[in-house]
């Protein structure tokens, strides 16, 4: 709380020192918010919420963002008694309370009631071959690691790879160090190293030209590997790490030929010194043929990390959802004939769908009376989410077209309402919306990507517009931004991203977080006649991410405030 106590003293002299015009005029902004990230799942943790808004209040903040009111009626009594304490104490110190929710990204309410509603992308004509009551996956595409175990190598390169940075100087071949057999990759000295920019970039920021900070620090090795497309992949590697910085610097990516990173789950960092660990991740090889498996340092500062055993295998129904929009079909390979579930084979499910690549894979099993033959050859197509980036915060992105999503989301308004009867709500479908456009719920809608988050954006407005006609509704700007995810190719997303701004109602206030391009990103919304919104983040007690953006706002006409 020391530490608070003092962001918001500073903050308080930004506000009124750092925000002055050429004539020494002082620019007071009337929205200066909190972004409440304490949550309410226990009384300590009421505790700290209250006395967070006491202290902004004291120290001339307005309103408090409190997020994850999109889950309310899944909430306990004891949540609800909690949210309550904390409308009360807000009111008693004159602090708005702007309730946030809604977006794809974490997936909310709609999955915690229904792990079947996340995006669904698709896998074709995978092969399972019956014997007895059981039809098993049997891998049939050629995509193999060649030299995954290290053993073949000249001095300090390693046979069979494409590329490989700096042999003898940040990669080497350790004889000394190994999982099995008699060598392993090592890696290290890349601290210092400023990586030439790639022909396959790191993110999407850099696909679109933008500058791509995973550039520094970066030593990596890589194999081109052919795939069949619309099938899913697992990778595995054995890693062990000595003293690095940062732990999680270790990441395994799978790029297509035209850039696009496809294997986007990154298992849990290990310490900064650890044993060999299995390390897990998965792809869906969607529209392309090859991919340039590249695994190593990203984004790396210091210490040594050494790799061995690295597989590449086909899986199949790992992760399967089930539901109108993501349909499951099972076809004879010799006769075309395709069976039915519930007839010829029990209803298909993944008993552990958690989204991750670790556990085992599920199988068909066959009934009593089947048309399916022993030895018989079937081509199974369905659908499968995917978990992305990390466990320690894991995306698992839901699919806002079907109609149970919108269903749970409508739930929330009303409860909404009840509890905080606010003035303004602040919407997260404008945050980093990696999956969409890939199941059928999207496809038949017959919309472009940009089209299908707009169509969203405005359903919820208008929902909200339904319970409160007269609340303002705020957005964050990332996905409308086109200086930032507001683009052509983005992660995992079928289509274009561009234009995405056209479809926002023009009393939307937008919430911009981009720092790097703050200015261009203000001066766009503005432009173009939005109310606009500044967000900061976590920095050094200097606060130079909020004087960088409270210098830009005073610029910028419509910015009526900021948000820490």
């Amino acid at each position: 709380m020391n530490k608070l106590l003092g962001y918001f003293v500073l903050l308080g002299v930004v506000i009124g020192a750092v925000a002055v015009t050429p004539a020494q005029q002082k620019i007071i902004y009337p929205d200066r918010w909190l972004y409440l990230n304490s949550g309410l799942q226990s009384d300590k943790d009421l505790e700290v919420a209250l006395d967070l808004i006491r202290t902004a209040a004291q120290h001339g903040l307005t309103a408090i963002v409190l997020p994850g009111m999109d889950t309310l009626s899944l909430a306990s009594p004891e949540y609800l008694a909690r949210l309550s304490k904390v409308k009360e104490i807000a009111d008693a110190n004159h602090m708005e309370i702007i309730p946030e929710g809604f977006g794809i990204k974490y997936g909310g309410a709609p999955l915690e009631i229904d792990k079947n509603l996340a995006e669904g992308l698709a896998v074709k004509n995978a092969l399972f071959v019956a014997k007895g009551d059981t039809a098993s996956f049997v891998a049939d595409s050629s995509a193999k690691l060649v030299n995954g175990g290290f053993e073949e190598f000249d001095g300090n390169r390693f046979r069979g790879f494409t590329t490989q940075d700096e042999p003898g100087k940040v990669t080497f071949v350790d004889t000394s160090v190994s999982h099995s057999g008699k060598a392993s990759l090592r890696i290290e000295n890349f601290g210092e190293r400023k990586a030439v920019k790639p022909n396959h970039p790191v993110t999407p920021l850099e696909a679109s030209g933008q500058r791509d900070p995973a550039m520094d620090g970066v030593a990596k090795i890589s194999q081109q590997i052919r795939v069949k497309p619309y099938r899913c992949y697992r990778i595995s590697a054995w890693v062990k790490t000595e003293d690095v910085e940062p732990a999680k610097l270790f990441s395994i990516k799978a790029y297509t030929p035209d850039g696009r990173d496809l294997a986007l789950y990154e298992a849990l960092a290990p310490s900064p010194t650890s044993e060999w660990r299995l390390v897990t991740t998965a792809f869906n090889s969607w529209y392309a043929d090859r991919i340039d498996l590249t695994f190593g340092v990203f984004k790396g500062v210091k210490g040594k990390v050494w790799v061995d055993d690295v597989e590449v295998e086909e899986v199949g129904l790992m992760n399967v959802i089930r539901r109108d929009g993501a349909p499951l079909t099972v076809r004879d390979e010799k006769t075309g004939v395709v069976y039915k579930e519930g007839l010829d084979f029990a209803a298909v499910s993944d008993s552990n769908l958690d989204f991750r690549w670790s556990h085992p894979m599920p199988t068909i099993h066959l009934l009593s009376g089947s048309r399916i033959h022993d030895g018989a050859r079937l081509r199974v197509s369905y659908y499968h989410g995917t978990t992305i980036y990390g466990d320690a915060d894991p995306e698992i992105p839901l699919c806002p077209s079907t109609a149970k999503v919108r269903e749970i989301w409508k739930q929330q308004f009303p409860l909404i309402e009840k509890y905080l009867a606010p003035k303004r709500y602040f919407l997260d479908i404008g945050d980093e919306q990696r999956a969409m456009n890939r199941d059928e719920s999207d496809k038949r809608r017959n919309m472009t990507a940009s089209a299908l988050v707009g169509d969203t954006t405005q359903w919820l407005y208008d929902q909200v517009h339904a319970v409160n006609p007269k609340a303002q509704v705020l957005v964050w700007s990332d996905m409308f931004d086109p200086n930032h995810n507001s683009v052509k190719t983005y992660f995992l997303v079928d289509g274009s991203l561009e234009n995405t701004w056209k479809y926002l109602p023009k009393d939307m206030g937008i919430v911009c977080w981009y720092f790097d391009r703050r200015k261009e990103s203000l001066n766009f919304f503005s432009g173009h006649g939005f109310k606009t919104f500044a967000s900061t983040g976590p920095d050094s007690a200097a606060l130079e991410n909020p004087k960088g953006w409270m210098a830009v706002m005073d610029g910028t006409p419509g910015a009526t405030g900021i948000m820490y």
